[in-house]
């Protein structure tokens, strides 16, 4: 399993505690309102908007929050500015970090994201410095039992999709960002309900990590998780799944 899944399973699984603290919504709602503001109201016209609705109602946000958001999004309602900041930088192992953020005080968000870094064995670095070894990807999972793999794979494939893999009981449907909203589209119209969908960044090259850095990088990726204005954490590890499995318990 690639990291990024394998890092996707960890935050699920803690999934639940992160919403009862109203997390999860905040971090929805302010990708609602960016998406909103940059693209524009109608998610039928705003990919990206109707990326960021599609993962909020999956996790069951109230109808008046998303509304709400997107008219703060459009002008049309008051509320709290925010820019979009990406932080790079290395943390143990020499693997390369990518932390995105959403902030209303980017100097208050820088000195957080430096402090996680040295605390936890990294360091932030300048810009560009990491970037290069990420790729946009659009990732799509899908329940096992939700279809035959090889009728799966026919309608993805079809629709754009660049690969697709096995992990458990999931199907992990990979895309380039461009087929992104094609392939989504065509899972619905077999009625298909994806586990999740999202935009996100997958390394190039991994990076080994094994042995005691294997906790360190797992405490470093939820201690930058855990930062209010973070949005995404993007690093590239390879963790053998024993080693994942270990810290997950």
């Amino acid at each position: 399993m690639s990291g990024h899944s394998k890092w996707a399973t960890i935050k699920r699984s803690k999934g639940k505690a992160d919403a009862a603290r109203g997390k999860l919504f905040n971090r929805l709602i302010r990708e609602i309102t960016i998406a909103a503001r940059s693209g524009g109201g109608d998610i039928n016209a705003n990919p990206r908007l109707r990326t960021a609705v599609t993962s909020a109602r999956a996790a069951n946000m109230p109808n008046k929050n998303v509304e709400s958001a997107i008219l703060k999004g459009t002008g049309q309602l008051e509320g709290v500015s925010f820019e979009e900041v990406t932080f790079e930088g290395y943390g143990p192992g020499g693997i390369a970090v990518m932390i995105e953020c959403m902030t209303d005080n980017r100097n208050r968000t820088v000195a957080e994201v430096r402090h996680v870094l040295g605390k936890h064995g990294g360091n932030l670095g300048q810009s560009n410095s990491v970037a290069w070894m990420f790729k946009s990807k659009g990732i799509i999972r899908m329940p096992k039992e939700s279809m035959a793999e090889d009728t799966l794979l026919e309608v993805v494939l079809e629709a754009g999709a660049e690969d697709m893999h096995l992990y458990g009981e999931e199907y992990e449907i990979i895309t380039g960002p461009e087929n992104f909203e094609q392939v989504r589209s065509a899972l619905e119209k077999v009625a298909v309900q994806p586990l999740s969908a999202e935009l996100t960044k997958v390394a190039d090259n991994p990076v080994k990590v094994e042995g005691e850095n294997v906790a360190k990088v797992m405490r470093l990726l939820e201690a930058l998780d855990d930062l209010d204005d973070t949005q995404h954490v993007y690093a590239n590890y390879d963790i053998a799944d024993e080693d994942m499995e270990k810290f997950a318990e």
